[in-house]
């Protein structure tokens, strides 16, 4: 059995008897999702949360005064954008926003890794964002985050690969590794935090390029499914046209399977926004 075998056996089997470790969300990420599931919670009590962390609340006022979000009067303070926005976009955009903490390097042999993971993540963030904005009932700030995590699961990948002696420097075995196990592992993280099923279903299925969920109109995966295979025109990592003008989200979504959403005029400054919103001050 190879190296590579064994290690995928090994972390299948962790997965399989609970014992891999999967990464938890940011305490205040996970503070602000509990409260929001009570239906009592008020704008002032989340707010309370959000204000003991001063860079999230830095930049949830920068996404309320975002053009993606902003109304006639400028936000000044946590409370109001709360109020705004709305608890379940507030609790969306608040894990979006914490999310950057899960990707730092523990040694710089993961850096150079954990930076380009973080950038396509952002970037199918950005795009999910774009689209879902075209698409009547599908949430903005839900299709953002989806986009934001939908490969979560490369995380504990990395970490387990670090162990191993010259696996994080062969980027093509790793990347193969990974290609076969993050959406797996993903879908498990995603249990693990109690996310709502339409994300854990991004999670397990976007890379699916067979994919069919049977309803008459687009779901959450279909518009991750897209921005993620729109992320990487014009790299090594393209579909060729054949096999892209087979996936069937690009039909349900009625995208061009040739054309990037943020190649196009009316999109571009949607998409720079939205991107922006992952930027440090």
């Amino acid at each position: 059995m190879s190296q590579q075998d064994e290690l995928y056996n090994s972390i299948l089997a962790d997965l399989d008897t609970g014992k891999l470790l999967l990464p938890t969300l940011p305490e205040v990420a996970l503070k602000v999702r509990e409260v929001v599931n009570n239906q009592d919670v008020t704008a002032a009590e989340l707010a309370d949360i959000i204000v003991t962390d001063a860079a999230l609340s830095a930049r949830l006022l920068k996404v309320a005064n975002s053009a993606l979000y902003r109304g006639r009067v400028p936000v000044e303070s946590v409370q109001t954008a709360v109020t705004r926005l709305g608890l379940q976009m507030v609790r969306n955009l608040v894990t979006s926003l914490v999310m950057e903490q899960m990707f730092k390097p523990t040694s710089r042999l993961l850096e150079k890794r954990m930076r380009a993971l973080w950038e396509h993540s952002t970037k199918v963030a950005a795009i999910s964002q774009v689209i879902a904005s075209k698409q009547p009932g599908i949430k903005t700030d839900e299709a953002m985050l989806a986009g934001l995590i939908h490969n979560i699961g490369v995380l504990p990948i990395l970490m387990r690969a670090e162990t191993i002696p010259g696996l994080i420097e062969d980027d093509a075995r790793l990347d193969q590794l990974i290609t076969n196990l993050y959406p797996r592992i993903s879908e498990a993280i995603l249990k693990n935090w109690q996310f709502p099923q339409n994300l854990i279903t991004v999670a397990a299925e976007h890379a699916n390029l067979n994919r069919n969920s049977g309803a008459e109109g687009p779901d959450l995966c279909d518009i991750v499914q897209v921005a993620n295979l729109q992320s990487y025109f014009d790299t090594e990592q393209a579909l060729d046209p054949q096999t892209r003008h087979k996936v069937l989200a690009f039909e349900k979504l009625g995208i061009d399977t040739g054309i990037s959403v943020v190649e196009l005029d009316e999109n571009s400054d949607e998409y720079q926004e939205a991107l922006a919103l992952f930027k440090n001050f």
